[in-house]
């Protein structure tokens, strides 16, 4: 194939109208017009001189327009960027200056903070508004329905996903077509995906499971999607009766069961359920089988990656699992001093190996060797084990990685602001179960000798500095953080001191 992942995916739907996405106000855009739409963005793309290879980076609000943008992208070979629609202006400077992105698609309200930014780097920069209005549809005008498919092969980057790193530097994990392409094919029969099924869509697609796995799952089968802008209850209730199936993070589950309307009859037309980029509590699934007759399909992925394993479509779901690694995806438990395989049933850290597996982390050739190994499997950092069934259980995390309502959140990141503020000598992030998000966080603040910081304060510029997402949601004050002989913090202490904060 001339570009594997736009042929597949994409390509196959050409001329076909057969609905493609369901809008809140229940108009629906077929394939054809989809990829119209595609292609006239692609147009523009090349006449801004955009070339196969180039990054473009894009934080713009959900909206088919910005699938479309997507699409585009593929199909004109450029690396696709997508970004937290939450991060501060400072936090994509850095993305921007890292990936070398040759434009930027941004809400029209930010384009004033980051013009100066584009211009200093040499880039473009076009505007992208929740209406689908903005420079980047107005180029597109009158642009041909149909795009010349950019020559790709399987090996050449598709995407380019930041994900934090503990010492507070984000890495690029760069995504291959080969890699976004066998995982959704898999999923697809994994979870038996056809063109009849029709998908709630509620999360956000700046994040591999809103885009590259719900979306590219659906473009693979050939289905429907209900295309929501955010996740709302009265909207996902209102809609559910003409859906088959739903992908969630467990907040979406618990805001669900804590309301009266979602009942088995709201939920009797649904196949499916799956949840993933958090861990979900077994309290959680056990509610929503009595109250639905469903059985919350997990499974575990990561944005190196995408899935790895999934619980069982036909068989037993079981509470606090992920199931059993994907077809093609190898995944073992080793000890994390010295890399060796661990006996079932023990406690270690995962490696998984697999066409899924990314091919390293974009310009850091060290962190790279770091985390995959010469041998193509890829360190995890998640603890967890292999039980008598051979389901994985995630257990915890080696990186003190927070997961709140589906996020990836580096406590270093968040100490660095806050090691900023007046009167604050040293801190220490954590995150601590919290009924709704899965984990929020708890910053945990030393006082420089003779002061007091300010509480509200030190939370204003936290709100200043980072995205909403990673605003702790306490602060408490301490004497002292526990420390080991080495000197270094002992964050488990923390953790089980204010566990019970939210819960």
């Amino acid at each position: 194939m001339a570009n594997p992942l736009f042929d597949t995916l994409f390509g196959r739907h050409a001329g076909s109208d057969a609905p493609f996405l369901i809008l809140p106000d229940g108009a629906v855009l077929s394939y054809a017009a989809f990829l119209a739409q595609a292609a006239r963005i692609a147009g523009h793309l090349a006449e801004l001189g955009l070339r196969p290879g180039d990054r473009l980076a894009a934080q713009v609000a959900k909206s088919p327009e910005a699938l479309a943008l997507y699409a585009a992208c593929v199909q004109a070979g450029v690396v696709f960027l997508p970004l937290n629609t939450a991060y501060t202006a400072s936090e994509v400077t850095y993305f921007l200056k890292d990936s070398g992105a040759a434009l930027i698609v941004c809400d029209s309200s930010a384009r004033a903070d980051l013009a100066q930014v584009a211009e200093d780097l040499g880039a473009q920069i076009a505007t992208l508004d929740a209406d689908g209005s903005g420079s980047l549809t107005d180029g597109a005008k009158g642009k041909p329905d149909s795009y010349q498919t950019a020559e790709r092969g399987a090996d050449d980057l598709a995407a380019l996903l930041y994900t934090s790193g503990t010492t507070g530097r984000s890495k690029g994990a760069m995504l291959s077509q080969k890699n976004l392409l066998s995982n959704a094919e898999v999923l697809v029969d994994e979870w038996r995906f056809t063109r009849d099924d029709v998908l709630l869509h509620a999360l956000p697609i700046f994040h591999t499971h809103g885009l590259f796995v719900a979306t590219n799952i659906t473009l693979a089968a050939g289905g429907a999607m209900i295309f929501l802008p955010k996740f709302d209850v009265d909207a996902v209730i209102a809609h559910l009766p003409r859906a088959t199936s739903m992908m969630g993070v467990p907040t979406f589950y618990t805001r669900l069961l804590d309301d009266a309307r979602f009942d088995k009859a709201a939920a009797q037309h649904m196949r499916l359920f799956t949840s993933g980029s958090a861990p979900l509590l077994a309290e959680t699934h056990d509610r929503f089988r009595a109250r639905t007759g469903h059985a919350i399909l997990e499974r575990y992925g990561m944005t190196e990656t995408n899935m790895n394993t999934s619980n069982p479509y036909d068989g037993d779901r079981r509470a606090g699992t992920v199931g059993f690694p994907l077809p093609g995806v190898e995944l073992k438990v080793c000890d994390p001093a010295t890399g060796a395989e661990l006996p079932q049933g023990e406690v270690g850290q995962l490696e998984v190996r697999g066409p899924n597996v990314f091919q390293g982390y974009w310009q850091m050739p060290e962190k790279t060797a770091e985390e995959l190994r010469a041998d193509g499997f890829f360190i995890t950092g998640d603890l967890g084990l292999i039980d008598e069934r051979g389901y994985v259980q995630i257990v915890g995390r080696g990186k003190d990685l927070i997961i709140s309502g589906g996020y990836n959140i580096y406590p270093k990141e968040i100490e660095l602001v806050l090691d900023d503020q007046p009167g604050v000598l040293e801190s220490a992030v954590i995150g601590v179960p919290h009924p709704d998000f899965g984990e929020t966080v708890v910053g945990i603040l030393v006082a420089k000798p003779g002061q007091m910081p300010d509480e509200d304060a030190i939370m204003a510029a936290a709100a200043e500095a980072l995205a909403r997402f990673k605003h702790p949601r306490k602060l408490i004050v301490v004497d002292a953080l526990p420390r080991n002989t080495m000197g270094k913090v002992q964050k488990n202490i923390l953790r089980e001191r204010y566990g019970d904060l939210f819960t």
